[in-house]
């Protein structure tokens, strides 16, 4: 669930809410200026501080970790992420 929206980020591009809410994290992906936090926990209000996640890089931490950030590159991310599958003999 969106926990957190930066009024002195967010840009009021929609992209967020043109997502149905699943607390999938891609409202979070696709913020373009990292705006939102969503937390995993979906069923209980958790309480966050803006400075604290800005301090602990926990906004667009999502995008950041799919390779979607400024200046990332998604592939990279990917070859990171088969490259683990193999040390750990993950089937998938």
């Amino acid at each position: 669930m969106i926990e957190l929206v930066s009024e002195s980020r967010c840009i009021s591009c929609d992209k967020c809410v043109k997502v149905d809410c699943q607390t999938c994290f891609l409202c979070e992906a696709y913020c373009p200026v990292d705006a939102l936090f969503v937390a995993a926990e979906a069923h209980e209000d958790v309480q966050v501080d803006e400075a604290t996640l800005i301090a602990q890089g926990l906004l667009g931490q999502y995008r950041r970790n799919l390779g979607w950030a400024k200046g990332s590159n998604p592939i990279e991310k990917l070859n990171e992420l088969n490259e683990l599958r193999e040390r750990v003999g993950s089937p998938f």
